[in-house]
């Protein structure tokens, strides 16, 4: 009995040294219930381990009966005096066991980065480890949330076992790893290389590429043949695109590269593929500071549509309202403007010209009925057609009244009334139409001379006086001229001690002269005549006649 109990004894020693608290030994998995999982490592009993250990992340059991596994041995004997052991803490002691050596080798783990700590990210890699803000990437960024639920490679920083503490980098992983990328890109590199690299940063001026180690500018200018707003147009960050290599300053390192030089230039056969007088639709995309409209014709194609070429008869400096952004617009190619890479377009080409309706239906001379669209000081513009205003300018009102106040313009016409006029001109090259109001009637001089013949008698009243004469009214708007040499004056004697406006006074024709529209007049011819021959030779002014400053007065109600 001594021998047995003594044998006894010596195996449970052994056992205890075999199997002490802190070791990792293997086991089999020999039951599994809803609590457990009974794992036989060799030991007097089987120890027990809490089946959560070996749950995923959906809540299934990933070992089965008879799998073989590593523990870590917690208790030899816990409160109900079983044998205690641990699935996590073995994984974790040979986590920490394989960081500790990556940490000498200068190798990387794989990790998830689960959520943001004070000063960075925290990493699951088996066991919590900390990413320092500055780690996480070559630039830093403020905002690490795009970096959550994501997986990494990262190398191992510090380690401080007996704290807890791992200190990854990711940021070493990609400084090295574009090092040795810019060794390979580096002897590939020379202009005139196609290469491919990844879009990194988008700026308004154009795009950085990295072509793997050392980045280049992709400017905006080389990015299409077409127009580009903005980088962001035509490129996306991430995105991977084909490159040529434009320029290479190897002492600076400095790279220019070119994505749309991998196209020919479309501009080499645009006077083939828009032939003079051709018709073409083009997407508005940009109004322009002279009032013009851009049209995007083909991916490094514009048209442009003068502000004169939208319409026969709208005009506005506002294109916005003639043409909405990205409208389809058809036009027709008046030419190509190879200095400014433009093709040369025409939208009212595509429509009636209404100017030569105009000429057709109207020709000079014609009368023509329209409503005053606006009063100004040189004149008024009529509304003759849909789009298009005639002037009247202020010399073409009165064949007798010079109006020199515009005062009188807005007094005589009003916005809004409708007015007739005749044709004097249509400029179908600068779509201007002139009109005139006095040439509704015939002018008074034309046959001036027939009804004041040199010598006639005429009565009138004074309407000004001047220093060098008086006037007369001899009809309605015309005056006649009395120098102070042909009025009855005594020597010495002032004008205008003897003579006031309004004065009714009498005179004889001197002179007449249509052209110029001048009259002169003498009292002291009339005085001497009529002491010679007698009044009754003379012929009273009867003429009555009604001049176009009576036509206006009657049109504006102001008789």
């Amino acid at each position: 009995m001594e021998t047995g109990s003594s044998e006894f004894e010596r195996l449970f020693k052994e056992q205890e040294k075999k199997y002490h608290v802190g070791r990792i030994v293997p086991g089999v998995v020999v039951d599994i219930n809803k609590d457990m999982v009974s794992v036989d490592i060799g030991f007097k009993s089987e120890g027990v381990i809490p089946v959560e250990q070996f749950k995923d992340l959906d809540g299934n059991i990933t070992v089965a009966i008879g799998d073989k596994i590593e523990v870590f041995i917690s208790a030899l004997e816990n409160e109900y005096g079983q044998l205690s052991l641990s699935k996590e803490k073995a994984d974790q002691r040979k986590i920490w066991d394989k960081v500790e050596e990556l940490k000498k080798s200068g190798g990387s783990i794989e990790g998830l980065v689960t959520h943001k700590v004070k000063g960075g990210l925290q990493v699951d890699i088996g066991i919590p480890a900390f990413l320092p803000g500055s780690q996480v990437d070559l630039r830093p960024h403020r905002n690490l949330d795009k970096f959550l639920n994501q997986k990494y490679e990262f190398k191992v920083l510090k380690i401080t076992r007996d704290k807890g503490n791992i200190v990854l980098s990711r940021r070493a992983l990609l400084v090295s790893e574009r090092d040795q990328m810019r060794t390979e890109t580096l002897k590939v590199l020379q202009e005139g290389v196609v290469m491919e690299g990844v879009v990194k940063n988008l700026t308004e001026y154009g795009a950085f590429i990295d072509l793997g180690g050392i980045d280049g500018l992709l400017h905006i200018s080389d990015i299409a043949w077409g127009r580009v707003a903005h980088p962001g147009d035509k490129l996306q960050v991430g995105q991977t695109i084909p490159v040529v290599v434009l320029k290479y300053d190897e002492g600076k390192e400095r790279v220019s590269l070119g994505m749309k030089q991998l196209n020919p230039d479309p501009w080499l056969t645009v006077s083939e593929k828009f032939p003079l007088g051709g018709r073409i639709k083009g997407k508005a995309v940009e109004s322009t500071q002279d009032g013009g409209v851009i049209l995007e014709l083909e991916d490094g194609i514009d048209g442009f549509v003068a502000n004169n070429d939208l319409s026969w008869t709208k005009k506005s400096r506002n294109v916005a309202k003639m043409v909405a952004d990205k409208e389809e617009v058809e036009a027709v190619i008046l030419g190509i403007d190879e200095e400014n890479h433009r093709v040369k377009l025409s939208v009212k080409q595509l429509l009636p010209n209404p100017w030569e309706d105009l000429l057709r239906n109207h020709p000079q001379g014609s009368r023509i009925k329209g409503p005053i669209k606006s009063v100004t000081d040189f004149g008024v513009f009529v509304g003759v057609a849909d789009g298009i205003d005639g002037l009247v300018h202020v010399s073409d009102f009165s064949w007798t009244k010079r109006i020199t106040d515009p005062k009188e313009i807005h007094e005589l016409f009003k916005k809004g009334e409708e007015i007739e006029a005749v044709v004097l001109d249509i400029d179908l090259d600068n779509e201007r139409l002139s009109l005139g109001v006095k040439q509704l009637s015939e002018d008074p001089w034309l046959s001036i001379t027939q009804r004041y013949p040199k010598g006639r008698r005429i009565k009138g009243k004074i309407t000004s006086i001047a220093d060098f004469g008086v006037f007369m009214e001899i009809e309605q708007d015309i005056e006649g001229l009395i120098h102070g040499s042909e009025l009855e004056l005594e020597k010495g004697e002032a004008i205008t001690s003897k003579y006031s406006v309004g004065q009714e006074i009498e005179a004889e024709v001197l002179k007449v002269d249509s052209q110029t529209r001048k009259f002169s007049l003498s009292m002291k011819a009339l005085k001497r005549r009529t002491e010679e021959k007698g009044q009754g030779d003379y012929i009273e002014d009867t003429s009555g006649a009604v001049t176009f400053g009576d036509l206006i007065r009657q049109k504006m109600g102001s008789e």
